[in-house]
């Protein structure tokens, strides 16, 4: 049942078992709609991830990057706390990693991406007699069906069972599109991670790790535009992103024909080539001289121009220029990744519950249910001069003034009140009026008193 994604986790006797129980459920809010169980823990926040990825297509295991790595030099702790990372559907097309951690003692979902090639083993059939083992291998960084299906699942066991935040560690090239890929529905299993995404109500960060890249269908999948609300892309210093790769780009956009037109405006010999060439004036018996020369010329510059350009195309596939593109919120240095998610995570996950408070209870005419307009209200309450970015300053607000803000959304939710009452005695007046005597007939005396007096104040 572990290798068919039936089982999250196996255990080897009754207590390792209910161990594991019991540790998956300290990750889980008490009843919905609570805070997450934020636990005391001895790993600061405070500190650099020291785990660095060996290098731009050197494979790795993920699990060093969320967890951490000892070897030789001792302990290199990953992004998240020490020893708090679970892993869950371990057994299961192992090209993705799946698990839920702790950072700076916060729970939070994780998915990671597997750089390594992994086996995926096929039993024979026992009922079929012709029947073989069949292992085949699956690379790294690429969505199989399996491991689609496995982050589609593991999304929505952190959005509707768990209500759990949500981290991905970006670095996949694509979907596998080869035709048994392709029949056993890769594309549906794709579908499926997106509607996982879409229905998501917590906080969900995107990263594409040092030496990462994000490519293909898998950026279409991930993209925060679909649920704006709650997604944030973020992009390492060392990483990369785009639909195509250099090569790719620029064997559609700058083929062989633009780079002699280039070269032609850039090389005086083989500009001076090329309008000899073209020169009625010139002898007949020479032309072929020049086109000769032209080729060697184009041997010796071609390779060089080449170069030049993918180094272009690899320019725009950067975090600066997503940046700038706004595809990315921000460009993050991964040493310093943990402090700064520590402290994203902490202002949203505030953030989300106050917005939420705010949306049930305001009335429509000063509140709508979009999020823009209840950060518009936080903004003015906090009153912080880099509300955007200043996420320390924020969250230690929303924590420190948990009474005021309190007190407010009650103060709204008391004026929606009485809008709302004040539309139906305006949509109905006597029906309106009606209900209120009533109400009145049931109040005790000093309560109905009270009323009274604040009627005809108004």
């Amino acid at each position: 049942m572990y290798r068919n994604g039936v089982s999250h986790m196996t255990a080897d006797d009754d207590f390792e078992g209910v161990s594991k129980i019991v540790k998956w459920l300290s990750y889980v809010p008490d009843k919905k709609g609570s805070p997450v169980p934020i636990s005391p823990t001895a790993d600061d926040w405070d500190r650099d991830v020291a785990y660095y990825p060996p290098g731009k297509g050197t494979a790795y295991d993920v699990r060093h990057l969320i967890a951490g790595k000892t070897d030789e030099d001792g302990f290199q702790p990953g992004l998240f706390d020490k020893d708090s990372f679970e892993e869950s559907l371990g057994g299961w097309a192992k090209t993705v990693v799946v698990g839920r951690a702790r950072l700076g003692g916060i729970p939070i979902g994780v998915i990671g991406v597997e750089t390594r090639s992994v086996e995926n083993v096929t039993p024979a059939d026992p009922a079929n007699p012709d029947s073989i083992e069949q292992v085949t291998s699956e690379a790294g960084g690429v969505w199989y069906p399996n491991s689609a299906y496995k982050t589609a699942q593991a999304i929505n066991d952190f959005n509707h069972g768990e209500q759990l935040p949500l981290m991905i560690l970006a670095n996949w090239r694509g979907f596998s599109g080869g035709q048994r890929d392709m029949y056993n529905e890769v594309l549906k299993y794709g579908s499926y991670i997106v509607d996982a995404l879409v229905k998501f109500e917590q906080p969900i960060f995107v990263y594409i790790p040092p030496y990462g890249e994000l490519r293909g269908g898998s950026w279409v999948v991930v993209d925060p535009t679909i649920n704006p609300q709650y997604m944030e892309m973020y992009a390492d210093e060392d990483s990369r992103g785009g639909v195509l790769e250099p090569e790719g780009i620029v064997g559609i956009k700058y083929r062989k024909e633009k780079q002699l037109e280039t070269m032609a405006r850039n090389d005086p010999t083989y500009g001076a080539l090329k309008r000899k060439l073209n020169d009625p004036a010139t002898p007949k018996d020479q032309l072929q001289a020049i086109k000769a020369q032209m080729n060697e010329r184009e041997k010796t510059l071609l390779p060089i121009y080449g170069q030049i350009a993918i180094q272009f195309a690899d320019l725009h596939d950067r975090a600066g220029r997503m940046q700038a593109k706004g595809v990315i919120r921000q460009a993050l240095r991964w040493q310093n990744a943990r402090r700064f998610f520590y402290w994203r995570l902490r202002r949203r996950l505030n953030e989300e519950y106050i917005i939420k408070k705010l949306v049930a209870v305001a009335p429509t005419e000063d509140i709508t249910s979009t999020r823009a307009r209840g950060l518009e209200m936080l903004k003015a309450w906090c009153n912080i001069p880099n509300f955007a970015t200043d996420d320390m300053s924020v969250a230690t607000w929303y924590e420190e003034n948990r009474q005021n803000v309190h007190e407010r959304v009650l103060k709204l939710k008391a004026e929606s009140t009485s809008l709302k009452v004040a539309q139906m005695i305006s949509e109905d007046r006597e029906s309106g009026l009606r209900g209120v005597m009533k109400l009145l007939s049931t109040l005790p005396t000093a309560e109905k008193e009270q009323v009274l007096n604040m009627l005809s104040r108004a």
